[in-house]
């Protein structure tokens, strides 16, 4: 089976480009640019993919990658500034653009060469595109052709034409992987299969075959620990993991106090019809104590990683890897996995394990997007209650409750999010938004109740609809509903005399508070 490399220049799209290949039904794994020309052809990939990124392609530092991958008779698709980078490899010259172009763009496609249409554009007439660059190409390289501009980027598309057309090298100024270009998942599709000739044998079965395969030689015989949550990706990970390995997988449920109403106890109902050995650790008092008087988010988000890892520790036996259900939004906006991203804000499970600790992580789902987890785990006939089951952050309502965290301002929080969810379910809502939530401001407000003045908390609800998590808009929820919740929240939780509902989309803002 042929894959797809995408070459990875730190965009943070980098890995929408990688899903969009999945969803052709094609596999595709993303490596550094820098990647050497051996370990490229060691992949045996059917097609190169190259990012964007944040660089100038004529910086000092600008990355580039091997340039003996344009010699390897590969179809290669450059994209944004991967585009660049052919551009000027091949003798054409990129420069600041007089005008940035940022968000929706209409390309025009056509041929400057006088030839038959390109085979890229097959199918797909001029559109809106989504553009993020503020460089482009000013002077074509020798033997390529344009083959759709925008009113800012002449050369918004070109590829090797004439002599060079066996080349098989294209470049898109504008981004096909991001929803917005209309017709960019077809274009991919016009590239994978009737430019490189791939086919699409790629699914959520194969990807759990190969996992299974992955594991299985990571692990061999060693025992494995697992930290399960009930959430969706731990729940995902460990039961692909015991797929792969069985008995030799030992999971771990810690109670950090930070849970949402009587979570403990629903989450060991429903895991234990898995087949899953698991062992219950109460650690809330622990998570508590070592967060008091704390109110940075990333100070926290720090402590919990610590402190979680620390309790596992002492549940740690003969175990040599562990377990976690790492997805690629968890990755992007913690660290810069392949390339030179941005770090937007670190995760609890991301970034590796204390050098003290002899534990070597196991991340099956490290690559894929919430959706396709939850397809896997169909795949791996996990129940719809598990698999639907709203995103659920690592650090638990610690993020949740803004500003320091105790016992009293989580019990608050936990009544009124309690309320906020069964009004969901109940008015047939909670699956038709991505997450929904609710968040404890470290803020008072008056109020009148009873004919007497109030300083109570504010709650803020959040709900948002997406596809991925990368990108979400605030759910559009009816207005009686809301009007009904905050009724509810402010007669029956003590504490609270004031909520408010979140309209931020991501971006600017992201989903979770903190």
């Amino acid at each position: 089976m042929h894959s797809v490399l995408v070459l990875d220049f730190g965009s943070q799209y980098t890995q929408l480009i990688a899903r969009r290949v999945r969803e052709i039904g094609i596999y595709s794994e993303i490596l550094p640019y820098n990647t050497p020309l051996d370990t490229i052809r060691e992949h045996n990939p059917g097609a190169l993919i190259l990012s964007g990124g944040p660089s100038s392609v004529y910086g000092e530092s600008a990355p580039h990658p091997d340039k003996g991958i344009f010699s390897l008779g590969l179809p290669i698709l450059g994209i944004c500034y991967g585009l660049q980078v052919i551009a000027t490899h091949f003798g054409g010259e990129v420069a600041v653009s007089s005008k940035q172009e940022f968000g929706r763009a209409k390309i025009s496609v056509d041929r400057t060469d006088g030839t038959a249409s390109s085979m890229l554009f097959r199918d797909i007439p001029d559109s809106d595109v989504w553009m993020s660059h503020g460089d482009k190409v000013v002077r074509m390289p020798e033997g390529f052709a344009v083959t759709a501009s925008s009113g800012n980027s002449e050369m918004c598309a070109i590829e090797a034409s004439g002599n060079k057309a066996a080349l098989k090298v294209f470049g898109l100024q504008f981004h096909p992987e991001v929803q917005h270009s209309l017709y960019g998942k077809q274009l991919l599709s016009n590239f994978l299969i009737d430019v490189a000739g791939l086919r699409p044998d790629w699914s959520p079965k194969s990807f759990i075959d190969h996992q299974i395969e992955e594991i299985r030689n990571t692990a061999g015989n060693d025992t494995v620990i697992c930290g399960i949550s009930g959430g969706v990706d731990s729940t995902v990970a460990a039961v692909l993991v015991h797929r792969a390995i069985g008995k030799q997988l030992h999971c771990v449920f810690v109670d950090n106090g930070l849970l949402r109403k009587n979570e403990a106890e629903k989450v060991m109902e429903v895991l234990q019809p898995l087949g899953l050995t698991i062992t219950l650790a109460n650690a809330s008092d622990i998570f508590l104590d070592r967060l008091k008087n704390v109110a940075s988010p990333e100070k926290k988000r720090k402590i919990i990683g610590r402190t979680f890892i620390r309790i596992f520790e002492e549940h740690i036996h003969e175990e040599k890897y562990l377990v976690q259900g790492t997805l690629y939004p968890d990755v992007i906006e913690s660290v810069s996995v392949k390339g030179p991203s941005e770090t937007i804000k670190s995760h609890h499970n991301v970034g590796g394990l204390p050098k003290r600790m002899k534990l070597k992580l196991i991340e099956p789902l490290r690559e894929l997007f919430k959706d396709e987890v939850r397809a896997v785990g169909r795949e791996l006939g996990i129940s719809e209650d598990i698999l639907m089951r709203h995103p659920f952050p690592g650090p638990g309502l610690a993020v949740r409750v803004l500003g320091s965290v105790n016992r009293e301002r989580l019990d608050i929080l936990r009544d009124a999010d309690r309320i906020y969810l069964e009004e969901l379910k109940s008015h047939n809502l909670y699956q038709h938004v991505w997450q929904a939530f609710s968040v404890l401001l470290p803020v008072q407000s008056v109020g009148v109740m009873g004919d007497k003045r109030t300083y109570e908390n504010v709650l803020a609800l959040r709900a948002v609809e997406s596809s991925d998590g990368m990108t979400a808009d605030w759910a559009h929820l009816p207005h009686d509903f809301l009007s009904h919740v905050s009724n509810r929240i402010i007669n029956e939780v003590r504490g609270i005399n004031r909520v408010a509902y979140d309209i931020s989309s991501k971006p600017p803002a992201t989903i979770e508070w903190e």
